[in-house]
């Protein structure tokens, strides 16, 4: 145990015990901010810093996990359509547990010892402690695990709005998606197997890969298929899946355009991620005699756009449910101590795209 975990932990102990109003304390919190774009190893610094009571309408909570997400890494590269202002905190998603509040704070929803996790983008997740305005926070059940908490606001919800928003979908319909290993390909896979839906997975060829087909078709796929088999395959030619209705896509490419065939007429395929880097290849006769429709799909923007949408809290109602009940887990994972985060946000990424395997924050 770290000097500044000995001392945080007596401070956040008090926090249980004295009223909000009594209290003249402050928290030293550890950061991961940096202040250029760059690759995260090498411009990520590990800070300290002395937050306060929350004031009025605030709430001060101490992280319990965060994820590196892929777009976390990308904003940390400059490479994300958001642009931080620096210095810049990284992460994007966390669980943390509630250890103050101020007055007024949360309407009487919040108390300490709730889980919340962050209801807004951009905040900044990579930190040990945090205070934020109660309109920020959304309160998770308790029996939700940390893993699934941390990670629930980013790939469960851009599955579930991929698999609700584009296509009309009935059980015994097929979807097809690359990229299956990933946190967001995982969680497809388990919303498909929920729903009753088929889904076939597409991944890059590995020797582990007889392994790593077992592990998904346990989550729910109907199958998994290497790049090199999706372009030969007779799964749909012979009837034993119907034509994908939906081509979830987050690789683009080569990739893109085999899962493109197989579309049934009118069929739609959504782009989420480029993780080849290489553009999405649309035939013309795809267009024209198959009336295929290619679009994009961005959970941020969908999110910054239903703030007060009714359909948000009941995709969440909906997939804590699933959870609870478990038919949604967490994706393969490790957590890692906040301080090795270095290593942590180095093997995040490999020059082949991002790995299976989602790093944690555990603080």
């Amino acid at each position: 145990m770290s000097f500044l975990t000995k001392q945080v932990l007596p401070i956040t102990k008090q926090f249980y015990l004295m009223p909000s109003a009594t209290r003249n304390m402050s928290v030293m919190a550890k950061v991961l901010r940096y202040g250029e774009f760059g690759e995260p190893a090498k411009v990520l610094r590990l800070q300290e810093e002395t937050i306060s009571d929350p004031k009025d309408d605030e709430v001060l909570i101490k992280t319990l996990g965060a994820p590196i997400n892929p777009a976390d890494i990308n904003t940390i590269q400059g490479k994300y359509p958001v642009k931080p202002v620096f210095p810049a905190v990284g992460g994007n998603e966390c669980v943390g547990e509630v250890v103050a509040i101020g007055r007024g704070s949360g309407g009487g929803q919040l108390k300490v010892g709730d889980r919340v996790v962050p209801f807004a983008t951009g905040l900044g997740t990579w930190r040990s402690h945090a205070i934020y305005s109660a309109n920020q926070l959304m309160k998770v059940p308790a029996n939700i695990g940390v893993a699934e908490a941390a990670t629930i606001t980013v790939n469960p919800c851009t599955g579930y709005r991929m698999l609700k928003d584009f296509v009309s979908l009935k059980p015994g319909d097929t979807v097809i998606q690359n990229g299956a290993n990933s946190a967001c390909g995982q969680a497809i896979i388990q919303l498909c197997r929920a729903w009753k839906i088929e889904c076939v997975g597409i991944v890059r060829d590995r020797p582990e890969f007889s392994q790593l087909k077992d592990y998904l078709k346990g989550l729910g796929a109907a199958e998994i298929l290497t790049e090199e088999e999706l372009r030969t395959t007779k799964l749909f030619k012979d009837g034993i899946f119907r034509k994908p209705k939906l081509a979830l896509n987050c690789v683009g490419g080569k990739n893109a355009l085999e899962m493109s065939r197989h579309l049934d007429q009118a069929g739609v395929m959504v782009t989420y991620g480029g993780m080849s880097r290489e553009p999405v290849i649309v035939p013309t006769a795809s267009l024209i005699f198959k009336d295929l429709r290619f679009v994009g799909f961005w959970m941020t923007r969908w999110t910054k756009e239903n703030v007060d949408n009714p359909q948000r809290s009941e995709m969440f109602n909906e997939l804590f449910g699933l959870i609870d009940r478990g038919a949604l887990k967490a994706p393969a994972h490790e957590m890692i101590p906040f301080e090795d985060y270095e290593m942590a946000v180095t093997n995040a990424l490999n020059i082949q795209g991002f790995v299976g395997k989602k790093y944690i924050f555990n603080f």
